[in-house]
């Protein structure tokens, strides 16, 4: 777990990814040594702040956004949400402007609907603040601010060391509608030949879909995905004996959006562990789903 506290730490709301780009990069250049295959690593001109890893023949992909959701700076000392982060009054949001480092207090007007921050100083406009971390771990789960998707690029990175086959695609931009999948996809597609993917993200507890009760295969969320192809991960999923849920909800996105809304065939499932706290200080997860969610990421990708 102490991969997952730092990649927590980590300052990348959507639109600056370029920190966590860095250490997934530096990570990478470090592990791989110990990998059963050192994988391609494409990234730089044409790829903005995205990274691939690029394993033997791949026939699947994984996409796990490394984006998060937080706050910008408008004018004064007002707040913007960047995605959809819950704001409640005391939360404290961290930064770095032009004048130095920032820990401030976030104030919520609730009769004007209008959000603004505490601080000693005015803040330069269209500066980041996000929620400072706070990793607390217990023998059950884990609790921090960013565990969507820090937790789903935790994830790809344990699947990393035995993958023979496959491809892992770290994107932007989700929290706030996509932006990076569409070409990432369109590359992919046309270098490879790839049209199977999983979406390594991390869904929501509901009244059906549990803490504890093994990793979520999503069904549908405001989208559908074709069902010959997640009937196929149910069986592996079912002959591996691993725990899983199926999740069936009539609203909600993921990097899946911009397969399904592309011109390529894409066969897409988001395969994510359930989290409480959603896109707040507090996100929680059940480790029993989390390593669920691992051992089927690295069966799937072997029998897909």
């Amino acid at each position: 777990m102490e991969l997952l506290r730092q990649l927590c730490q980590i300052h990348a709301p959507s639109g600056n990814e370029v920190k966590m780009k860095e250490f997934l990069l530096t990570y990478v250049q470090e592990q791989q040594g110990n990998w059963k295959v050192q994988p391609q690593i494409i990234q730089g001109e044409g790829f903005q702040d995205c990274l691939l890893l690029v394993f033997g023949k791949p026939r699947t992909v994984i996409f796990a956004h490394m984006d998060s959701i937080g706050f910008m700076v408008r004018y004064g000392k007002q707040l913007i949400r960047i995605g959809g982060a819950v704001a409640e009054t005391g939360f404290q949001l961290v930064g770095e402007d032009s004048q130095g480092k920032i820990e401030c207090t976030l104030e919520v007007d609730e009769e004007e609907r209008e959000m603004s921050y505490r601080f000693e100083r005015e803040i330069d406009r269209g500066t980041e603040l996000v929620f400072k971390p706070d990793f607390r771990e217990t023998a059950e789960t884990v609790q921090c601010c960013y565990l969507d998707n820090r937790l789903g690029v935790w994830n790809a990175l344990q699947v990393a060391p035995t993958l023979e086959n496959g491809i892992i695609a770290f994107g932007c931009w989700e929290e706030t509608g996509g932006g990076s999948v569409g070409y990432l996809a369109k590359y992919i597609h046309e270098t490879y030949g790839v049209t199977q993917a999983l979406i390594s993200d991390i869904t929501w507890v509901t009244e059906g879909v549990q803490a504890g009760q093994g990793v979520a295969i999503s069904l549908r969320d405001s989208l559908i995905p074709r069902r010959s192809y997640v009937q196929k991960i149910i069986k592996i999923a079912q002959e591996a004996k691993i725990p899983f849920q199926v999740e069936v909800e009539s609203a909600g996105g993921s990097d899946g959006k911009e397969l399904h809304y592309g011109n390529i065939p894409w066969d897409w499932c988001f395969i994510g562990a359930p989290e409480d706290n959603v896109h707040s200080p507090d996100e929680i997860v059940h480790k029993k789903d989390i390593y669920a969610m691992v051992e089927l990421y690295k069966v799937l990708m072997q029998k897909l």
